[in-house]
């Protein structure tokens, strides 16, 4: 694929649907989304499943676990699979086949069923790396960090539209007469009719790259064939260290983003006595600020990439994790609310940011494996909210117990509210620990290094592009 460089896009012109790179931006950019909106569906009907299947507070967990689990593998798989076989096929089939379990989401009558349906539909958070890849793919190293952010982010806002979108699609679901009590049921059927048919809109409308797709690359001697030793096998690719701390520095951010989407609606009526509504809203406006704020992690990424070269993308991803860390620490120690509102706006800004870093340096790692390395990164979100949520679930949990034993000749309505306030007060310090853990995951992240060759052959990417960005830069 060495012949391909110059084709790739060198800025980020979302009107040009003619460019292969930024139709291909879009369609990217609104399956991840889908995707999410899909994932995270479940979310707002969950007292309706709740309810309708038994849950007891437990259960509920487990199913959140669930959910996050089926990604950490299926990310792992993907990355490698777009290596070999491209984006384009690998999303195609990734929509096609995710659309099965959240279609049955909406038909499952136990707690079993539900839990399955859970982890199979957590699969397609695999999206996100399939994305990663394809704009890095389609995009020059001058620009790349920004692409990636922006798509990633704007993605990501499926699992905050999902709140707003979901509820809609069951008001219209009963106005066609369906029983309310029946209409979370269709609304996720209806979902997922939306991801295949998003995956037939992914595999005729884009390329695997600006040059074509990988078969037309075999066939014209530009790209190895499948069937032979890929120049940088996934294990080659493993046995990089910078692979694994990137794999924790997502899992601090990312994974934390996916842990609060959980937990934070909960926290907030807890703490500061919001309504659901209320909080909901919340939790909603700090997804959406995905719309801008990974964008600015991938632009300071791309600006420090061409002021620093790959030290400098380092050193702001570092900065931003550490900031991120500090703003989730002093949000859980916040009693008033004013202070933490500022404080959550402060948190979603700089962990969506060092989402969009993360990505910023990825593609330098090892260019000849970018989907491999990819995978991993992004398998390190759904780690990271995997360990975060059982490790809340067990705060919680041991905070409730002991509540109840020593409350025990307290009234039912006394009992609730004590349990309430020690739930609340153990995911406060929950949230203070990891935000510890944040701090120091930033600064283990300046032990990633670059040699010289590789900051000399990102300098010379940079000057080969068109005299007029060069122009532009200086």
């Amino acid at each position: 694929m060495k012949n391909q460089a110059h084709l790739k896009a060198t800025r980020l012109n979302l009107g040009d649907f003619k460019s292969v790179p930024i139709r291909t931006f879009w369609i990217t950019s609104f399956a991840f989304f889908i995707c999410f909106f899909a994932w995270f569906g479940i979310i707002p009907f969950m007292p309706d499943v709740v309810r309708d299947l038994g849950l007891t507070p437990d259960q509920k967990w487990n199913a959140v676990v669930f959910a996050v689990a089926g990604t950490i593998f299926s990310r792992l798989l993907i990355g490698k699979l777009c290596d070999k076989y491209g984006p384009r096929i690998c999303y195609t089939w990734l929509l096609i086949l995710g659309s099965i379990p959240v279609i049955l989401s909406g038909l499952v009558t136990t707690p079993m069923q539900f839990y399955i349906c859970r982890l199979l539909t957590g699969f397609i958070g695999a999206s996100f790396v399939i994305t990663q890849v394809h704009t890095s793919l389609m995009f020059a190293s001058n620009v790349v960090g920004t692409a990636n952010a922006t798509s990633a982010g704007w993605g990501n806002l499926g699992g905050g539209a999902n709140r707003l979108g979901m509820p809609l699609i069951a008001a219209l679901v009963i106005a066609f007469g369906i029983a309310e009590t029946d209409a979370w049921r269709y609304s996720m059927v209806l979902i997922g009719i939306v991801c295949f048919l998003t995956g037939l809109l992914y595999y005729f409308f884009t390329k695997d790259t600006p040059a074509g797709n990988y078969s037309e690359l075999v066939a014209r001697g530009e790209k190895i064939p499948k069937g032979k030793k890929d120049v940088v096998g996934f294990l080659e690719a493993a046995k990089d260290y910078r692979v694994w701390v990137l794999f924790i520095v997502y899992a601090a951010c990312f994974g934390i983003e996916l842990t609060v989407y959980g937990t934070m609606d909960d926290y907030l009526q807890n703490t500061f006595g919001l309504s659901r509504i209320t909080a909901g809203n919340l939790v909603l406006s700090f997804a959406l600020m995905n719309i801008f704020a990974r964008t600015l992690g991938g632009w300071f990424g791309d600006k420090y990439g061409k002021t620093g070269g790959l030290k400098g993308r380092v050193w702001f991803l570092a900065a931003i994790i550490v900031a991120e860390g500090l703003m989730l620490g002093l949000f859980s120690t916040a009693t008033s609310l004013t202070l933490g509102v500022i404080l959550l706006i402060g948190f979603s800004l700089t962990v969506q940011m060092a989402e969009g870093a993360t990505f910023s340096v990825v593609p330098f790692i090892n260019k000849k494996a970018i989907g491999s390395i990819s995978g991993i990164v992004g398998a390190g979100g759904n780690f990271g909210a995997f360990i975060t949520a059982l490790f809340l679930k067990y705060k919680s949990g041991e905070a409730a117990k002991l509540t109840l034993q020593g409350n025990e000749l307290s009234g039912a309505d006394a009992l609730k509210a004590a349990q309430t306030a020690a739930e609340a007060a153990a995911v406060s310090s929950g949230y203070l620990q990891i935000g510890l853990l944040i701090v120091g995951t930033g600064i283990a992240t300046l032990v990633i290094r670059f040699s010289l060759e590789d900051e000399k052959i990102a300098k010379k990417e940079l000057e080969q592009l068109s005299p007029e960005l060069i122009k532009i830069e200086e």
